[in-house]
């Protein structure tokens, strides 16, 4: 079993943000394999259902994004799962608009929500898919740029995002299954 967590803020204000873009893959993602995430318990949003022919959890923690954790931890509590089977989708500002990149382990790289998530955990032995959003011109406007909603002209190129955010998060499934369970020869 693998929990899939779209990293992001809950509520009609945060929808189409940036920071949200977490939130987005995971609804594409659950869209494409007709999980319905009706289920609220464990801090968030979840549905259970099989991506790649592997069973999954796909989860929207209901917390906001700088308590992540709270939800990834009941969340493993609660299915019985261990860091090693979650696969954490977040946005980036240090990747460009459209870029993807796979991480297994490692520091925050100042995002809020997987800070929050190594913290509580006590670990960050863990995959992240993260999701370029960009960086604001002026860096003092970071926390305005993350919770504002992407430019209209960008939504051709989000939606080529969401969809390649999708075979990324299978790709790591099937790495992940692989790292975890090695077949003996």
């Amino acid at each position: 079993m693998y929990l899939i967590l779209g990293l992001g803020n809950p509520g009609p204000r945060y929808e189409l943000t940036r920071h949200n873009a977490g939130f987005l893959v995971l609804d594409n993602l659950a869209d494409k394999y007709k999980i319905n995430l009706t289920q609220h318990k464990y801090c968030s949003l979840y549905g259970k259902g099989e991506i790649e022919g592997l069973p999954v959890i796909l989860a929207k923690p209901m917390t906001y994004m700088n308590e992540s954790g709270k939800a990834v931890k009941a969340l493993l509590s609660g299915f019985n799962l261990s860091p090693e089977q979650i696969l954490i989708v977040h946005d980036d500002i240090d990747l460009p608009l459209g870029k993807i990149k796979t991480k297994f382990k490692g520091g925050d790289g100042g995002q809020l929500g997987i800070r929050s998530t190594i913290e509580t955990l006590q670990t960050r032995d863990f995959c992240r898919i993260r999701i370029g959003i960009d960086r604001p011109e002026e860096r003092d406007d970071i926390v305005d740029y993350v919770l504002s909603p992407f430019a209209e002209e960008d939504s051709s190129l989000l939606n080529e995002v969401m969809d390649k955010a999708v075979h990324t998060i299978e790709a790591a499934l099937k790495e992940n299954n692989k790292r975890n369970n090695p077949t003996e020869e």
